[in-house]
């Protein structure tokens, strides 16, 4: 089955040189006696006899020889903390600005912090780089590998092409366990509750109902000696909603914060203020150096930010630092030890329109990236030329001539998916894929994650591709149970050239009880995207580059090798409205009710409780009695 849908790095991404490496700091080693650095070795301090204040003894005053005490313990201290912390760890904050065909730009941030440390052991008690809520998390929990995304928003594949980070709408969370965890539904359970803590998500939400185990559509992306899946986890919370109250948490993480760097630019209100925005955390083990003999954790730290032109108002000409996150940049990271700002001149269209940045770039690097050729300025942070001419930089990007919109480039893949049918009972889901290569052929990858209230009919699935029934190569079908586990559907479709392939397949709406409905259940029940992976072919051949000369673009753009790269969509999360009953009914029976006991109940109780009394007639009073007397005397029979 070729499964192998992913890329390379899934080996030894890292190859990086001996004098190159960094560390973070990990526990205080053992002091060594074989060749000690000069200076992590005291003169050793000889006793003297203890003096009077203000007298002196051989060599000194009695004031001097403590200074010397304390100077030279304070030199002791000194040098084992620089020994510890400033030769492992490596920090890199790099930003892409690329410009999109509709007149949109897209900015890329990614800090790249390399950690040689064992977390698996449990030694580690300094932190100085990595974090140390992540770095025991991982530690305790056993994780071989963990992502994290909180996306707000669509990125558009046919306006925007193809995206540098995909991510699907909501949270999305996967996790590989290492192989001695002995309960991984326990540990996924715990590690999701404090992932919710740190980051201030509701990712306490995920449990069985929304969690699968692929078998072909995820690979570990770092160092892995086997692909056992049943150490893999995989969730998705397409309704969550992101806000500051994620982006703070994601901030602190930084190892400078937002105080110095790149980071500056994370302004909430202009970040939030866009069509799309992704903030995402990717910790893997990497290889330390070429033979791969110790291994590094790698912790990215990414968030790609989409801002429109039309609903910021500024036009589709000109755009800077200073438009995009009313900041501008004043200095690197004084922890980074590489801090660039790429931007993206490469020409738009076939009269080769380039772009004009100010000020001038201190390089220009060029590469291959997804299949085209691609030219990035390059402004080096830590350059000491950047700043000479002024103490912030403002990259302004302007076009030449106002760009024709209209002449959009298709990318190679694109997808959507929608839901169709009427009534409440019965629908069809529907995923559309697109190849638009002119004559290269590719499988892919199919990832249907679908709850367990909506019932599919498995018979029903029908792949159409040019009229003409299109057979996978491997299916992998997990029924749902209901209130349990949602249902998961794997496909290995072959995509061919200049095609379109619709995929359906029928399902049932389930009746929920009417405690199982949200507070706003006429909204609709969301349904988690599509997952598309697929090594696309390459037009170009792209260049195997060293991960530690280029992490950026290795890391936004893995490739497989020189003919191909790995390219992973999201559809649309699809909304879908359930059979829900009447939530105003129960007030109208509690009103009826209670009319109902007010008028006949209560008259009946009156009526069953309420004690007769008989009253006998009387003879009656004085004037009864007079008027008898007065009938009598007149001769009237008597009242």
């Amino acid at each position: 089955m070729p499964s192998l849908l992913e890329p390379a790095t899934t080996h030894c991404p890292v190859r990086a040189r001996h004098n190159e490496m960094g560390s973070a700091c990990t526990a205080r080693p053992r002091a060594s006696t074989a060749n000690p650095h000069p200076a992590q070795v005291a003169p050793p301090l000889r006793r003297r006899k203890r003096a009077p204040l203000g007298g002196r003894t051989g060599s000194g005053s009695g004031w001097a020889g403590w200074a010397a005490m304390l100077a030279a313990g304070l030199v002791l201290l000194l040098a084992a903390g620089l020994g510890q912390g400033t030769t492992r760890g490596v920090l890199r904050e790099e930003l892409l600005l690329r410009p999109l065909p509709v007149g949109d730009v897209a900015a890329v941030f990614q800090f790249r912090t390399r950690w040689d440390a064992d977390l698996q052991q449990g030694a580690v008690s300094h932190y100085r780089l990595f974090p140390k809520a992540l770095g025991q998390l991982v530690a305790a929990h056993g994780v071989r590998e963990l992502h994290l995304a909180l996306t707000q928003g669509f990125w558009s594949t046919q306006n925007w092409g193809q995206p540098p980070l995909g991510a699907p709408a909501g949270a999305e969370l996967w996790v590989w366990f290492q192989d001695t965890v002995p309960d991984v539904d326990k540990a996924w359970k715990e590690l999701s509750n404090i992932l919710s803590g740190i980051f201030c998500a509701s990712l306490n939400f995920i449990d069985s109902t929304n969690t699968v185990t692929p078998t072909a559509s995820f690979k570990p992306l770092g160092v892995a000696n086997g692909t056992d899946h049943r150490l893999l986890r995989y969730a998705v919370l397409p309704r969550e909603v992101v806000c500051t109250e994620n982006l703070t948490p994601w901030k602190k993480l930084l190892p400078c914060g937002s105080k110095a760097g790149l980071a500056v630019l994370l302004k909430a209100e202009r970040l939030f203020h866009s069509s799309y925005h992704s903030q995402a955390v990717h910790i893997r083990p990497i290889c330390r150096d070429a033979s791969c003999l110790s291994v590094s954790w790698e912790l990215r730290q990414t968030l790609t930010v989409v801002f429109d032109s039309f609903t910021s108002g500024q036009g589709k000409k000109d755009w800077s630092l200073f438009k995009m996150f009313s900041r501008t940049l004043t200095d690197a990271c004084p922890l980074a030890s590489e801090s660039k700002v790429y931007v993206d001149i490469s020409p738009k269209n076939k009269e080769k329109e380039l772009l004009e940045v100010t000020p001038t770039p201190t390089s220009v690097h060029e590469a291959v990236v997804q299949g085209d050729k691609t030219t990035y300025a390059v402004y080096d942070l830590l350059s000491p030329v950047l700043f000479n001419t002024s103490r912030s930089l403002n990259v302004q990007l302007k076009w030449k001539r106002p760009e024709d919109s209209s002449e959009l480039s298709t990318p190679i893949m694109h997808a959507q998916r929608y839901v169709s049918g009427y009534g409440l009972q019965t629908g069809e889901i529907s995923t559309l894929i697109y190849n638009t290569h002119p004559y290269r052929a590719f499988p892919v990858i199919l990832l249907e994650t679908v709850p367990w209230y909506l019932r599919l009919y498995v018979h029903t699935l029908t792949i159409i591709t040019k009229g003409k029934e299109n057979k996978p190569s491997y299916i992998h079908y997990q029924p749902a149970q209901d209130r349990k586990r949602p249902h998961l559907l794997e496909m290995l479709i072959q995509l061919p050239a200049n095609s379109a392939t619709k995929i359906t397949i029928q399902f049932e709406r389930a009746l929920l009880k009417w405690t199982e409905y949200p507070p706003d259940p006429n909204h609709g029940f969301y349904v988690s995207s599509s997952v598309l992976s697929a090594l696309v072919p390459s037009v170009i051949t792209v260049k195997d580059v060293n991960v530690e000369e280029s992490p950026l673009f290795t890391s936004l753009f893995p490739s497989s090798d020189g003919s191909s790269y790995f390219l992973r969509l999201y559809t649309e999360p699809l909304l879908v409205n359930l059979p829900t009953p009447d939530f105003s009914m129960p007030y109208n029976v509690i009103c009826l009710t209670c009319t109902v006991v007010a008028v006949c109940y209560g008259s009946f109780y009156n009526l069953l409780t309420r004690t007769f009394h008989v009253e006998e007639p009387s003879r009656g009073g004085l004037a009864k009695r007079l008027a008898n007397v007065i009938r009598r005397l007149r001769g009237v029979p008597p009242i």
